[in-house]
């Protein structure tokens, strides 16, 4: 295509070069420029694109967007742009022939809740007859196609290049994830979304946000901005104190939850370890819900996705089918089937918000025991590691402090920042041995998580249940520079193979 077709939604500071320039392809990786492609060079928090320009240029690269002015060799188009993010969106969205137009774009955004929200649409969009194609935090996938996704929300050219392949194979609609970091660096800004959910917001990021009014500004401008210059839909999970602030700024906002006043609420509702069962009163009318899912924050994910549905056009009747026909959602509430008579779940719940509420929806369900497995991951937000400890040891019988990916950082000091926490409700600390044979409330500390999941296993009776929380469906732990294959499914399998614990 040429440099000339992709300029027409740009205004560059400068353009040198010939406009008859032909691109190949586009690349913000130096290492994957070939020859022909165009390279962007952009600034991230470790690294700046602009010292990659070499590199770009002797692997072949014909054209180079930056921010700041440099001389290139002859036959080079130079384009200086005041923002390279943006210009790489607009640059993609028209190298890849705009794949989205005239198809249904849904984004779902919020803290928790994102991937068990896109899963439910993708089965009611399904039940409508559609086909769609979904992009998050598990995989980006369509029809029996599945990519590992490196990122909740590709970058924008890998997002484009994506859609228009799924499109080419049958895609007609299109669910994705959109985190605040794809909304903060400008993944999706040339997305004509039509729909746009919010799920919730609770403290998770604020090392790349800094406070949570930031990180709830970045949501907000989804649909404030983005949405808006669709003319697309908002759904907003109202009990959601951030969502019931969004909603109040948003014309024409679906609402949804469990408060009278939101426009998509239960009529009735029953929650049990079989999952939740009752009616949906909507604008379109009243409709069954039926769902395995557990607890009261699913039906929160539910109401979003059967919102988000009927703000599609879609029939209640269609809605409530595809409710009832989705499948289990990989690491969220992950039933772990086995010999004991106790319920094990493995769930993605890695922060104080999300494993409260995980904890509280099982604790309601008036287990035996309630064993939970948790930790906290490195470098990343430090403050939310003794709120994290001490909800898991308020909430759980039996809290097992563990690893989870302790990354660059010293796992027994990110485990000492949990145990502060847990010490300040559970004042009973039990040693592995004591935590084999004590029945009392109280936590201990196991840093392999290895021998945490199976100490959580051996001390399982009929009728506990057992949490094991923070890596869902991740298989893999990230110690120092290393990715090991870890899987906690994987994990508590093999636990309960060894032998059952006899009552």
């Amino acid at each position: 295509m040429k440099i000339s077709a992709l300029l027409a939604k740009l205004s560059p500071r400068r353009f040198e070069g010939s406009p008859e320039t032909v691109i190949t392809g586009l690349y913000y990786d130096s290492r994957k420029v070939t020859s022909g492609g165009a390279f962007f060079a952009l600034r991230g928090a470790m690294t700046d694109g602009h010292r990659f320009i070499d590199d770009a240029l002797g692997r072949g690269a014909c054209a180079v967007f930056m921010e700041e002015e440099r001389s290139l060799p002859p036959g080079v188009v130079g384009i200086l742009v005041d923002d390279a993010r943006q210009a790489m969106g607009r640059v993609a969205a028209a190298f890849y022939g705009y794949p989205t137009a005239g198809m249904p774009v849904v984004g779902v955004t919020g803290t928790n809740g994102k991937t068990t929200v896109t899963y439910l649409l993708e089965s009611i969009l399904r039940a409508a007859g559609k086909k769609p194609a979904v992009l998050g935090t598990i995989n980006y996938r369509f029809g029996d196609r599945q990519i590992p996704a490196p990122h909740t929300t590709p970058e924008s050219v890998d997002l484009f290049q994506m859609i228009a392949e799924f499109r080419r194979q049958g895609a007609t609609s299109v669910v994705m994830e959109v985190s605040s970091h794809a909304l903060d660096q400008q993944r999706v800004e040339e997305v004509p979304f039509d729909v746009g959910i919010f799920t919730n917001l609770t403290p998770e990021h604020l090392d790349f946000h800094g406070d949570m009014e930031s990180y709830f500004s970045s949501k907000r401008r989804f649909f404030t901005e983005l949405l808006a210059a669709a003319g697309g839909r908002a759904v907003i999970n109202t009990d959601d104190p951030y969502g019931e602030r969004l909603a109040a700024e948003v014309p024409r906002a679906l609402t949804c939850g469990r408060a009278a006043r939101a426009l998509v609420r239960p009529r009735s509702m029953a929650v049990s370890f079989a999952g939740i069962e009752g009616e949906v009163d909507s604008p379109a009318g009243i409709f069954p819900l039926r769902s395995a899912l557990l607890g009261n924050f699913n039906l929160q994910n539910l109401l979003c996705a059967a919102a988000a549905g009927l703000a599609l056009d879609i029939p209640p009747q269609t809605v409530a089918d595809g409710l009832a026909g989705a499948p289990q959602v990989p690491g969220r509430l992950e039933r772990i089937e086995n010999d004991r008579d106790a319920l094990i779940l493995v769930d993605y719940a890695h922060t104080g918000d999300a494993l409260e509420k995980v904890l509280t929806t099982l604790r309601d369900l008036a287990p035996r025991r309630l064993i939970a497995v948790f930790g906290c991951g490195g470098d990343r937000d430090r403050s939310k590691r003794p709120i994290m400890g001490e909800v898991g040891a308020r909430l759980s019988d039996l809290a097992i402090l563990t690893s989870d990916n302790p990354r660059t950082e010293d796992p027994l000091a990110i485990l000492e920042e949990v145990r502060e926490g847990a010490q300040r409700v559970c004042p009973r600390e039990w040693s592995k041995e004591e935590a084999l044979s004590r029945q009392e409330k109280g936590f201990t500390v196991i840093p392999d998580r290895e021998e945490a999941i199976a100490l959580a296993v051996a001390v399982l009776h009929p009728g506990d249940l057992l949490l094991v929380a923070g890596k869902g469906h991740e298989d893999y732990q990230l110690i120092g520079g290393r990715r090991i294959h870890f899987d906690d499914r994987e994990q508590l399998r093999r636990a309960l193979a060894r032998g059952k614990v006899k009552s």
